[in-house]
């Protein structure tokens, strides 16, 4: 008896880690891509930026570009959790983080340095 019960831990549990890299594996996924965002309030006013979010081993990578499509930076690091990316660069020489959640298909909203509201949608293939 006591043989079946590890026996069924060890499945569920197994179970369980498949299951969270499957979710891991989906929100990777779903950034990939262009996305135009807006922060809102930056003390330069509102700042519009596109991310360039590529798959990169089992996490993303990718540049931060103006809206003409010249390189600001390139990412630095990335942080997936659940449905949520944080993104750190660095802009006018500060290092920044950008967190985006998904919303829908196409649209994310998030902050950037937990102090500017930010919004998001994914640009079309061109």
């Amino acid at each position: 008896m006591k043989k079946l019960s590890l026996f069924m831990t060890g499945i569920f549990l197994m179970l369980l880690n498949v299951d969270a890299k499957a979710q891991q594996q989906d929100s990777t996924d779903y950034f990939v891509g262009k996305w135009k965002v807006l922060v809102k309030g930056t003390p330069n006013g509102d700042a519009t930026m596109v991310l360039v979010l590529d798959k990169a081993a089992e996490s993303l990578a990718g540049v931060v570009q103006d809206t003409v499509g010249t390189e600001i930076s390139k990412i630095s690091n990335v942080e997936l959790a659940g449905n949520a990316v944080t993104l750190y660069f660095t802009a006018q020489g500060y290092d920044v983080n950008l967190s985006m959640k998904k919303e829908d298909e196409n649209n994310v909203t998030g902050s950037l340095m937990g102090m500017f509201d930010a919004t998001g949608y994914r640009l079309k293939k061109e």
